[in-house]
């Protein structure tokens, strides 16, 4: 898909095109524009964030033990751009987004916010010492509803030309990628996702019974936290960079499933790399079906997720 995506849009390169300017055998400043510039850094960025969400995904899923978690359905998604956008209202005139400073800090406020929105939800989703998974469900999307109604408020004030960015950004959009965008992620990732490869055989025992946990000495409050911790840490890069993007956390856990099992030390990798690859295809869709007009890679996941999630819920009751 990569490739594919490389080589086809409203400039349409050749394979031979790709490799030669990939690997500097042939110095076309045309080539150079539409692949360094355009493509390639919009191709390395989708990776990446569907990469963090599939793998943020799994691990959501596996602390609460619930097939339906997913960072946009449980609201962290909408905290964390909430907290964003916030970013962008106090600090819209003093700072260029598109400045290393503004996209170096938008991560950490996407942090707060979705660390914000995790706890009001697993607050309310505490009953008898331990998490209701209905409850989850049900807080994580009103709360999800709260976070992005305050959003859209608060894009509502701001003026029109950041108004618009702020639109298309809540939708979910990697159409003004860049390499400083990617450099963002870099080190969000590089120290999160070997944080729950080391801890991934700990999430087999998270389906255990807490109690059972216990008894093999596993601290489970402080490793659920830590977990919690990094899933949060992982989506607030990737909702940094890409907006509030849905549904690949829900469906790429369940299609690694699918192919390598239940052991978290294949499922987590797998995961990633599906997480990749739908978002890399929902990207490619986006921007040459509907040509010449683009729609945020957000929506073309949701038509995808949406019945994707009815069947698991379906699925989930029977």
């Amino acid at each position: 898909m990569m490739v594919v995506s490389l080589m086809n849009g409203a400039y349409t390169l050749s394979a031979e095109d790709v490799l030669r300017t990939v690997f500097r055998l042939d110095e076309n400043p045309d080539h150079d524009l539409v692949i360094f510039d355009f493509r390639l850094p919009r191709i390395v960025l989708a990776g990446a964030v569907g990469f963090s969400l599939g793998i943020a995904g799994a691990v959501l899923q596996g602390i609460t033990r619930n097939g339906l978690a997913d960072p946009g359905i449980l609201g962290i998604n909408a905290g964390a751009g909430a907290a964003i956008v916030l970013f962008m209202f106090f600090f819209q005139s003093q700072m260029d987004y598109g400045g290393l400073l503004a996209i170096m800090t938008q991560p950490l406020f996407g942090l707060v916010g979705g660390l914000a929105a995790a706890l009001i939800i697993f607050l309310f989703s505490w009953r008898n010492g331990s998490i209701d998974s209905q409850r989850l469900l049900l807080t994580g999307i009103a709360i999800g509803s709260g976070f992005g109604a305050f959003a859209l408020y608060l894009s509502l004030k701001m003026k029109a030309s950041d108004f618009e960015m702020a639109t298309v950004w809540i939708s979910g959009s990697i159409y003004n990628a860049n390499w400083l965008f990617i450099l963002s992620m870099v080190p969000w990732l590089l120290i999160l996702v070997p944080i729950v490869y080391k801890k991934a055989s700990l999430l087999d025992y998270f389906q255990l019974e807490e109690g059972s946990m216990k008894s093999l000495g596993i601290k489970v409050e402080r490793e659920k936290a830590i977990l919690l911790l990094t899933s949060i840490g992982l989506v607030s890069a990737s909702v940094s960079v890409s907006g509030s993007i849905g549904f690949i956390g829900l469906m790429a856990p369940h299609i690694a499933k699918r192919l390598v099992g239940i052991k978290h030390r294949q499922v987590i990798p797998v995961c990633g790399a599906v997480g990749m690859l739908l978002v890399i295809t929902s990207d490619f869709i986006a921007k040459t079906v509907f040509a010449p007009v683009e729609i945020p890679v957000g929506i073309v996941i949701s038509i995808i997720g949406v019945p994707y999630f009815l069947y698991l819920l379906m699925k989930e009751k029977a």
